[in-house]
């Protein structure tokens, strides 16, 4: 047990004997009036005393985020009692200046992590606080408003450390194409992904002034390179990412057997294909020459100088709907997915990869959870997740919305996204929308061999923080074409199959125990 997890311990039990002490004492009774599960004053107000809340959460901030904010504020003045001071970090910072907080010991509430990101190294380190018991006490509506399986699947080492954000049981996944230019073009929809590379070319010759397809160049969303990318509509070998390195397919599950493959070890002949083709696409100056330079290719997509971006989710979101119309006349954006809706076709281990976690320098544990319980009430949760009613947007039905506007933008998956709550964009397509009502259905999906199972990363935490810096320098690189695969992926190799050899056996020998049991 390192220090942060000691003094974490330490500090529980020190709580626990001042509030049995507070039993027999009016200053004690004071000192654990934040603890108590109702929350109040003695005097009966239910108002505790004011605290900030300080939230570090991914994206850009709304322009009407105040506004919301001092509405939330508003709501919770005679109860909870919370200021809320909401961070937001730019997604191509997010791995350094998160990591960066966490390490520096800067006192903050609530924070984002993911499996993707550096979720596994950060519990590792200490940095964050187990919530199971804080849950229990002021967390009904956390709880409540997840399934079961969405809780077993999603804990780390054993216990519950972050929240799950998100609201389904697989993960969207989406080219947005633009619709104006397809049809200037006089191209039909497009259905295959022969199709949009097809497009792609057509816009390189007719539209100089786009660039034709622009995919995720930056480390911290390595998996939306375009070669990882379309391991999300392989329905042969199924290819899906592990549990020790979440961002990444190098180690990987394949057609759902429980065992894990290296491609340092044998090369899957699918994924070198990507590689490959993302190669040409590059040469050929499809992809756009400064891939790995662009910080925000959300953004350069909105500008209207690409034709091509792929995005985690379905749909258009309206903030790209509005940018697009708004910077180009006419401009108008549809969604390209090659996901299958037959059901059983895909895999799902019920995992999420959002999460948010109260870290262990947090002075305000346990008000943080009763500021997230507050959220996962309906009101508050639609106030937080799309504004101010009648102003930002307005409900459709009980289970859609439509936005007014575009100054408070979506962003529930940042840290208070749940199945129960969240509503569907009424002006989605109706095939967007039964897409996603299908990925919230448990019964659609083929269970994973290894749903239920915890990588406890300690036994190759350092071997894991050494592959993951080796892997940033070669990884974006060699999945979007930028650099000769053979080339470098000797070079990746020679440098990193060593230490991801002793990760693999670490997992296959955790995973061999786990399916020993059942």
């Amino acid at each position: 047990m390192n220090f942060r997890r000691l003094l974490s311990c330490g500090l529980a039990v020190l709580l626990v004997l001042l509030t049995m002490a507070g039993c027999g004492s009016d200053n004690g009774a004071k000192q654990g009036k934040e603890e108590r599960a109702g929350g109040g004053q003695e005097d009966g107000s239910g108002k505790l005393d004011p605290v900030t809340l300080k939230i570090m959460i991914p994206g850009d901030r709304p322009a009407d985020m105040d506004k919301v904010l001092r509405e939330a504020e508003n709501r919770m003045a005679d109860t909870l009692n919370v200021k809320l001071n909401v961070v937001f970090v730019p997604f191509s910072d997010l791995g350094q200046k998160t990591q960066m907080t966490l390490a520096s010991g800067e006192e903050i509430d609530l924070i984002f992590d993911a499996p993707w990101l550096h979720v596994n190294q950060m519990i590792s380190a200490g940095f964050y606080e187990p919530v199971e018991d804080l849950l229990k006490q002021y967390g009904p509506n956390i709880i409540n408003s997840r399934p079961e399986e969405m809780w077993e699947s999603n804990k780390f080492d054993g216990k519950i450390y972050g929240i799950p954000l998100g609201s389904s049981h697989a993960m969207g996944t989406t080219y947005l194409v633009r619709k104006d230019i397809r049809e200037k073009l006089g191209i039909p929809p497009i259905q295959t992904y022969d199709d949009l590379i097809k497009f792609a070319y057509t816009v390189q010759e007719k539209e100089p002034n786009l660039v034709p397809f622009l995919p995720i160049g930056q480390d911290s969303q390595k998996y939306m390179s375009e070669a990882s990318f379309r391991m999300h509509f392989d329905y042969d070998t199924r290819i899906q990412k592990t549990h020790a390195l979440g961002s990444t397919i190098v180690l990987y599950y394949k057609n759902n057997d429980g065992k894990v493959y290296n491609l340092f070890e044998e090369m899957e002949p699918k994924v070198w294909d990507w590689i490959l083709n993302a190669r040409k696409l590059y040469n050929d100056k499809i992809i756009h020459p400064d891939v790995l330079a662009i910080k925000d290719t959300d953004e350069e997509f909105r500008s209207g100088k690409i034709a091509i971006h792929n995005t985690n989710d379905f749909g258009v979101k309206d903030k790209d709907k509005q940018a697009i119309a708004q910077n180009v006349p006419g401009g108008e954006v549809e969604a390209v997915t090659f996901f299958d809706m037959t059901p059983k076709k895909n895999i799902s281990n019920f995992k999420q990869w959002n999460f948010l976690f109260v870290p262990a320098v947090s002075k305000h544990k346990e008000r943080a959870i009763q500021f997230l319980n507050w959220t996962q009430e309906k009101e508050n949760y639609d106030l937080l997740a799309y504004g101010i009613q009648g102003e930002n947007w307005e409900p459709v039905g009980e289970d859609q919305y439509k936005m007014l506007n575009d100054k408070y933008t979506w962003f529930p998956y940042a840290w208070i996204w749940n199945p129960i709550h969240d509503r569907l964009n009424a002006s989605d397509p109706e095939e967007v929308i039964e897409l996603n009502k299908f990925l919230r259905k448990a019964d659609h999906f083929e269970k994973d061999i290894l749903t239920g199972f915890e990588f406890v990363s300690e036994p190759a935490a350092n071997e894991i923080a050494k592959y993951n810096t080796i892997e940033a320098k070669y990884f974006t690189a060699i999945f979007n074409g930028v650099v000769d695969p053979d080339e470098y992926w000797t070079k990746f190799k020679e440098e990193a199959a060593p230490t991801l050899k002793i990760i693999q056996d670490e997992l296959q020998k955790q995973i061999d125990a786990f399916l020993a049991k059942r």
